[in-house]
């Protein structure tokens, strides 16, 4: 049994996606720090649903209603994403609103060392992200429908601004590099150059893979897209490479003999993808992707003593929160600060 309403979902389900038919089954995918989400194996095939979660939550989070207005207007254009079947904004079905999109079945790589690959296929993959991702920035948003997706301006002044309110809004400690960080960022947002879709969460186990080759089939967790500035999603990708392996996305130090690209030639493949002559100094990007980060994880302590949190990983999560406020810090030092 899941915890949601069944038969209410099964009735929305026959009413709402074409081609329908049950019986099914309902289970919840494991992990997930936000958005619950859930697979369903109906007599018609697979799907999955994303619902916001039960409980009080800030305001501008948890969008699931953006998530599937993106997907809805990346499938048609050719951009590796998961097919959306339909949305429910209505709160009484299963309690909260969710979208339908198709079960996508391929690989996720959990680990960006890549273990077990040889290292011709570790830097095909690490091709095969950097060219998605490159791709997902070379859309043009207007010509697909969401021309209104993100509001004008600089998306870094905003984002800050989010972030330190969203941290206000959840803050429980007193942490004096945060502290520096929403004084700093705020004086030294570099100037925009660029606007794309901006995925906002862009990182190796946010994709499946085709099952037997170094190809993205489908790029998930759309939650935090926006309009914005593309080199806050090319430096949030980046941090895999300034960051320690952990068993997720850091792949500090294992460059070269490994297949896994260098940062260096990552950078010069999404440039030349993009048409850029370069990226300026990446320092004042990871003390602001790191920041964000502590946002994000001051928001799940929150709602992990609220007793709202989604996830038995939230505790590791929030325990890394002083690190990540000083490896914010850090690169800030590095930038100036």
């Amino acid at each position: 049994m899941s915890d949601l309403d069944e038969t209410r979902l099964g009735e929305w389900l026959s009413a709402n996606v074409s081609g329908f038919a049950g019986p099914f089954t309902v289970e919840k995918f494991p992990g997930g720090q936000s958005n619950p989400t859930y697979r369903i194996d109906a007599a018609s095939g697979s799907y999955v649903l994303r619902r916001k979660p039960f409980g009080p939550i800030l305001p501008s989070a948890h969008a699931v209603e953006r998530e599937h207005q993106l997907i809805a207007a990346l499938h048609p254009a050719g951009f590796p994403v998961a097919k959306p079947y339909g949305l429910c904004e209505d709160g009484a079905v299963i309690g909260a609103p969710f979208y339908i999109m198709e079960m996508v079945e391929g690989r996720t790589l959990w680990d960006g060392s890549l273990p077990g690959m040889a290292p011709a296929e570790r830097t095909a993959h690490y091709n095969a992200i950097t060219d998605t991702l490159a791709a997902l920035h070379s859309i043009d948003y207007a010509a697909v429908g969401l021309g209104e997706y993100g509001r004008p301006g600089n998306y870094f002044e905003r984002q800050v601004a989010r972030w330190s309110k969203q941290y206000r809004a959840s803050q429980t400690d007193d942490l004096p590099e945060v502290e520096g960080l929403i004084e700093w960022l705020p004086r030294t947002v570099p100037e925009q150059t660029r606007t794309s879709i901006v995925h906002g969460d862009f990182r190796i186990d946010n994709m499946i893979f085709a099952p037997a080759e170094p190809r993205v089939i489908a790029v998930l967790d759309w939650e935090l897209s926006t309009l914005g500035d593309p080199l806050a999603d090319f430096s949030y990708y980046l941090m895999s490479w300034v960051t320690e392996p952990e068993g997720r996305s850091g792949v500090k130090g294992l460059t070269g003999e490994t297949g896994i690209p260098a940062i260096e030639q990552v950078v010069e493949r999404y440039c030349a993808a993009t048409g850029r002559d370069g990226v300026p100094d990446l320092n004042w990007y990871f003390a602001y992707n790191l920041f964000r980060l502590t946002g994000i994880v001051q928001g799940i302590k929150k709602r992990m003593i609220d007793g709202n949190a989604s996830s038995a990983q939230a505790a590791a999560t929030v325990e890394r929160l002083p690190d990540l406020a000083a490896a914010a810090w850090s690169f800030a030092r590095q930038a100036g600060a």
